[in-house]
């Protein structure tokens, strides 16, 4: 029988259960020789966690009393005993019912005490063997045994499956640590298929009822089936195994070398001298950061691209975009605010000193700046109470200067941003930093030049923002301007939420009908209507004219201005609703000034006179027209608002033979044209009150052509209705209306005369065009106190309600004029007389 040495030394635990099947020492037999005979009857030492199998020497550390008590009865007779496994690696004293019945029978081939009590054995193994029965249990097992010998019946199946488990293992000895090389010597010189089996099923890892398995099988083809099965299954796992190992050992490897050449990489920077880079800047920007109170999360992203940052190579793309991020989060002011001024009358002293008038305004700022002072040492939101201030009006009458000064009466830090014409939704929100060049948004682009989190930021042109394919920037303004959402705006770019609930957002507009409704709902609307003539003189005599003087290098006592000078050029050479080319104006009289005093030839101060400024900037460029238009029957002058400021507009109307059709140029409106048609519905109706003298068929028998000059201009609105109408009955009158009054009003088909808006644009508008009265709707009459001045300065508003009170201010009490010698001519040629015989 052979005997086999398994290298290693599997170890039994406190229990005297063998952790493997290995075996080193001397050759086989060279102890005992293999069992002659087999006992009847033979001790019971059971192995715990693992399967002894025949012709091997196995050596075992022998520790529990019962054993110890076994090992030395043994030795004192035949040495024979039945090494057999248990089914529960977990039960230390297995009694019969926990093991299992097929064992081998074993020699104790030499003992070794251990000072520990202990004993160390090695044991050499035969025949299999089968337990019929348990004749002592106490105080260790004893069985009756008899021998279980193999079944093997040679064939060519048999043959095969000897080779093939042979190369299998072969294969699996050049993958497995534990398997030694010698292994493969051993199999190949088995010619034995059932020491081939038990030298195979002894040597694997394998799990303890596959082992047990093998041993019980007595047809060694089927063992030897069943053991190719394994192989196969172990070949698969060891494969799979060198797989991950060799992945895993791949990355250790490319870790390993990046780790050596950073090392050498720093080593040769501090021969040469150089400074690292990468770990400067990294620690410079941690330094930065952990200066800064940041909330909770943002330190978070921070600390975490921090470490990504450190991992990084400068040269890398990537490198630059973390570092970026990063230096952005250090310049914003997270937790950095200023002071507000809170003395009113500081307040009020600023607000003075930078503008005329607008005291609406003035007193809407004091009223937020005594809300703040009396809820001191509470956190309130800043900027005015759930609301953003939102100045409408026309360009020039300083909307964004008033911003200036309003942050300036606070002690706050100001930032302008100007959205006019902006279409892409990144402008606001910025860009995320997947993008090539990804930069944040102009709010928060805004809050770092600001340098703090309550600065004053007014946003000019918001009403002129657009929407296309790249998104509508007006929606992103709704959570930078709720107060109840900015809290927490998120950038596109920071990817994390900022705090603008401190921020004073004012924003300036030409116009409303141009803004979102939901945008709108979100801010308090403030009108800056135009400047009077009285109040441009003032705004030039306090602001502009020393403004200019100290620009263009000039003193008081070089150059003054007459209060008749800069009249002449505020009605003469400026027709606006603000003061931009009024303040232009007079620059450009500072210049030519300035010019002659570098010459040489202004040796004395120069004051500057109505008759100085006709020298300096030559002839007057605008003139009163109303009474030149107006001189023929079938004109009237109207009063129009546009975004810039209010406009006298001109309304003709002629008659010719025709079949009674309308014809309507100018480039007018859908509104202003259904105005039309309802002044002229009306006029038809109520012919026979209005002109009692027209024949009854003259609308049949002749078309009216309405005409509003300035055709290059659109126009729209139904306040020209009560022009129209004017203008029609003047015509139809043959009577011009009066050339110092201008009127606004819609008209309806029974006459009467609806409110309209835009009251002091109109007026201001009026005014520079010389009209002395101004006709309105009666609901409009209490916005007369918006207008005072000019009523101060002697014009007239007629308030009426019907259109026939219009027409008695504007053409006078109706009696019969004979037509002129042309018009009469004109309607002579017509087939049918309009007059009545």
């Amino acid at each position: 029988m052979t005997t086999v040495r398994i290298p290693g030394a599997p170890s039994e635990d406190s229990s005297g259960a063998p952790g493997g099947a290995a075996a080193a020492g001397e050759e086989p037999g060279s102890a005992h020789p293999p069992l002659a005979g087999l006992p009847t009857q033979a001790p019971v030492l059971p192995l715990l966690g693992a399967v002894a199998f025949p012709d091997m020497l196995i050596p075992l550390n022998v520790g529990q009393p019962r054993s110890v008590a076994l090992i030395q009865d043994v030795l004192s007779g035949d040495r024979v005993l039945a090494l057999i496994a248990g089914r529960n690696p977990e039960i230390e004293t297995p009694g019969p019912q926990e093991l299992y019945s097929v064992g081998v029978a074993g020699v104790v081939a030499r003992m070794m005490r251990i000072p520990d009590g202990t004993l160390r054995v090695l044991i050499q193994t035969g025949q299999r063997i089968r337990t019929s029965s348990y004749v002592q249990t106490d105080p260790y097992l004893v069985a009756s045994i008899e021998e279980a010998p193999d079944v093997v019946a040679e064939s060519t199946e048999l043959d095969a499956l000897m080779r093939s488990v042979q190369q299998t293992f072969n294969a699996i000895v050049e993958d497995v640590p534990y398997l030694p090389q010698e292994l493969q010597i051993m199999v190949a010189n088995v010619d034995d298929p059932s020491a081939l089996a038990n030298l195979i099923g002894g040597a694997l890892r394998l799990k303890l009822e596959e082992k047990q398995e093998l041993l019980e099988e007595a047809d060694v083809t089927r063992r030897l089936r069943r053991l190719s099965e394994i192989l196969a299954r172990e070949r698969e796992v060891v494969a799979l195994g060198s797989q991950i190992q060799s992945q895993v050992q791949s990355e250790l490897d490319k870790g390993q070398r990046e780790f050596i050449l950073r090392q050498q990489l720093k080593a040769i920077q501090a021969e040469l001298g150089e400074v690292d880079e990468a770990g400067a800047e990294a620690g410079e920007l941690r330094q930065q950061l952990a200066e800064l109170a940041l909330p909770e999360l943002v330190r978070t992203a921070a600390d975490r691209e921090l470490q990504r940052l450190q991992r990084l190579q400068p040269a890398m793309a990537e490198y630059g975009v973390v570092r970026s991020y990063l230096e952005w989060i250090a310049s914003l002011p997270w937790d950095t605010r200023t002071a507000d001024n809170l003395d009113l009358a500081h307040a009020r002293a600023v607000l003075d000193e930078d503008h005329y008038d607008i005291e609406q305004i003035k007193d809407r700022i004091l009223e937020f700046l005594a809300v703040r002072s009396l809820t001191a040492g509470e956190r309130a939101p800043s900027g005015l109470p759930g609301q953003v201030l939102c100045f409408v009006g026309p360009p020039g009458v300083g909307k964004t200067s008033l911003g200036r000064s309003i942050a300036r009466a606070l002690g706050r830090s100001f930032q302008r941003l100007s959205v006019g014409g902006v279409r892409d939704e990144a402008e606001i929100r910025g860009h995320r930093r997947t993008y090539v060049g990804a930069l944040p948004g102009s709010i928060i682009r805004a809050m770092r030049d600001a340098g703090s989190a309550n600065p004053l930021i007014i946003i000019d042109e918001i009403d002129k923002m657009g929407a296309d394919f790249r998104g509508d920037p007006s929606s992103a303004m709704l959570e930078v301007l709720d107060p109840e959402q900015n809290r927490e705006f998120r950038d596109h770019y920071l990817d994390l939420p900022f705090d603008l609930s401190e921020v004073m957002f004012l924003t300036t507009a030409n116009a409303l009908d141009t803004i979102p409704g939901a945008l709108l709902d979100r801010m308090e609307v403030i009108q800056l209507p135009g400047y009077t003539d009285t109040e441009k003189l003032e705004i030039a005599r306090r602001y502009l004219g020393p403004r200019q003087t100290e620009r263009n290098g000039l003193t008081p006592a070089r150059i003054a201005f007459s209060d008749t000078g800069l009249k002449a050029i505020v009605t003469d050479y400026t027709r606006e609703a603000g003061v931009r080319q009024l303040e232009r104006e007079i620059g450009s009289v500072c210049r030519k000034v300035a010019r002659r005093v570098a010459e040489g030839s202004a040796s004395r101060k120069v004051t500057v006179t109505e008759p100085r400024v006709h020298e300096l900037l030559g002839p007057a460029r605008f003139h009163h027209e109303t009474r030149r238009r107006t001189r023929r029957p079938g004109v009237a002058t109207g009063l129009a608002w546009t975004p810039v400021g209010g406009e006298v507009l001109f309304v003709e109307a002629t008659a010719m033979p025709g079949s009674g059709g309308l014809m309507i140029t100018g480039q007018l409106g859908e509104v202003m044209r259904e105005s039309a048609q309802a002044a002229l519905s009306y006029i038809r109706s109520s012919a026979s009150s209005l002109i009692p003298e027209l024949a009854p068929d003259w609308f049949a028998v002749h078309d009216i052509h309405i005409h509003v000059p300035a055709g290059a201009t659109p126009k729209d609105g139904p306040s020209a209705g009560i022009t129209i109408a004017t203008a029609l009955v003047s015509l139809l009158r043959d009577r011009p209306v009066r050339a110092d009054v201008a009127m606004t009003g819609e008209i309806t088909l029974t006459g009467q005369v609806l409110p309209i808006g835009g009251l002091k644009e109109k007026a201001l508008a009026a005014q520079r065009g010389g009209v002395r009265t101004v006709i309105a709707p009666a609901e409009n009459e209490p916005d007369i106190r918006e207008v005072e001045e000019l009523v101060h300065s002697g014009m007239q508003f007629r308030f009426v309600t019907t259109i026939d009170e219009v027409l008695e201010l504007a053409l006078g009490r109706r009696n019969h004029v004979r037509p002129a010698a042309e018009h009469a001519r004109a309607l002579a040629a017509s087939p049918v007389n309009p007059r009545k015989p």
